[in-house]
């Protein structure tokens, strides 16, 4: 599958506006594939358990990982049940 193309910082709707191409072409051009996004998600959701190990709150991880408190709780909180 061809790499996606950025959409730097524009919405679907902006795009679609300007280019007068479908939405859904442009969410088809500028997604990664599945198989990367849940590779990557992965990756983060390990390195917020072994932050968590070493003992950093939940808010340092975040600033760390540039994600928001919310989903660093989820991802702790999804560790925790498995």
């Amino acid at each position: 599958m061809p790499k996606p193309h950025p959409r730097n910082g524009w919405t679907v709707r902006e795009l679609h506006e300007r280019t007068g191409a479908a939405k859904s072409s442009i969410i088809r051009w500028t997604s990664e594939p599945r198989a990367d996004y849940l590779a990557r998600a992965n990756e983060k959701r390990e390195r917020v358990r072994a932050l968590r190990a070493k003992g950093l709150s939940m808010r340092a991880i975040a600033a760390e990982i540039g994600c928001s408190v919310g989903t660093v709780h989820r991802y702790v909180k999804e560790a925790q049940d498995v």
